[in-house]
């Protein structure tokens, strides 16, 4: 037996020795691994670089950048509140998962199109013939993609503001609340707002983007939604077509917002810009874009 192993621990030693011969160790070419995203020099100047941006804008702008896979993060206000607009409909859409898991409601369930739904802004539906039926499942792809206000207001009346506000908290938003309807100007002036912050956007895109909102299932279905939005002058207003970003916007008066993933050769990157102030909903659209421009740079050679 002793014989039969020293041939055997022969060959091992010179397979290990051929290993160490080759090995950048002894060579003095050790490569230290690649950190995923950007590397540390690009991403403190993609710092300095939306600051740059931020000089002349004179609204309140508040903003988290995060790494997805290192998790780096750049952050201003993130915790500041402002009036969501439309960026409310992402939880909305999310808790309306969630109730269907739960068997509050089913997604094949049809609600029936009411005069008293229709209201002003973006969407189709407030065209459409009264008594119109339109499932659930419907609803939520108009919101998202279209950010139909009458499908948030059928959603809204058919959860209630408890359940949405109590499924809010159970996500992890503390912050953010639904008090009125999409386009309810009458309770907006007398102070009833709706409100969230940049923080909070990005947490719930996180948790998407992670597949732990509701479920690995719900989470692609939100996640399929968000990257099919067809209003596309913020977050990827100056980037290549070709580039994927899963995103809503949110624009009223005064407020204009976008969030979302934007996915890159180099990896994912999720960015939350929230604006409000009296610059006028243009250059508020193109700050967002110019920001999301800074990032993409970062994350190309």
């Amino acid at each position: 037996m002793k014989k039969a192993a020293a041939p055997r621990l022969a060959l091992a030693l010179a397979a290990a020795w051929v290993l160490l011969a080759s090995s950048p160790f002894l060579h003095g070419q050790y490569v230290a691994p690649q950190e995923p995203g950007p590397a540390p020099a690009k991403w403190a100047q993609l710092e300095k670089d939306v600051a740059a941006s931020l000089r002349d804008f004179q609204g309140v702008l508040g903003y988290v950048i995060k790494d997805l896979e290192s998790g780096r993060i750049l952050t201003r206000l993130p915790d500041r509140r402002f009036p969501s607009a439309s960026m409310v409909k992402v939880p909305i859409m999310a808790a309306c998962y969630q109730a269907a898991e739960d068997g509050r409601i089913s997604l094949h369930d049809t609600l029936k199109l009411k005069r008293s739904d229709k209201v002003r802004g973006s969407g189709v539906l407030r065209g459409a013939a009264t008594g119109t039926p339109v499932t659930v499942e419907k609803l939520l792809e108009l919101m998202i993609t279209d950010s139909d206000n009458t499908a948030a207001n059928m959603l809204i009346n058919l959860l209630g503001f408890e359940y949405l506000g109590n499924t809010f908290h159970g996500f992890g938003l503390d912050a953010t609340n639904l008090s009125r309807r999409m386009m309810d100007f009458q309770s907006r002036a007398r102070g009833v707002e709706n409100y969230t912050t940049p923080r909070e956007m990005a947490l719930i895109l996180e948790k998407i983007y992670r597949r732990t909102c509701v479920s690995p299932q719900v989470s692609d279905q939100c996640l399929d939604l968000l990257k099919r939005q067809k209003v596309n002058n913020r977050i990827p207003r100056y980037l290549p077509r070709r580039v994927v970003v899963a995103h809503k916007t949110g624009l009223e008066h005064k407020v204009c917002h976008d969030a979302g993933i934007v996915y890159t050769a180099k990896g994912d990157v999720l960015i939350s810009v929230l604006t409000e102030g009296d610059t006028g909903a243009v250059i508020a659209e193109r700050m967002i874009g110019r920001i999301a421009k800074c990032v993409y740079k970062a994350y190309t050679p």
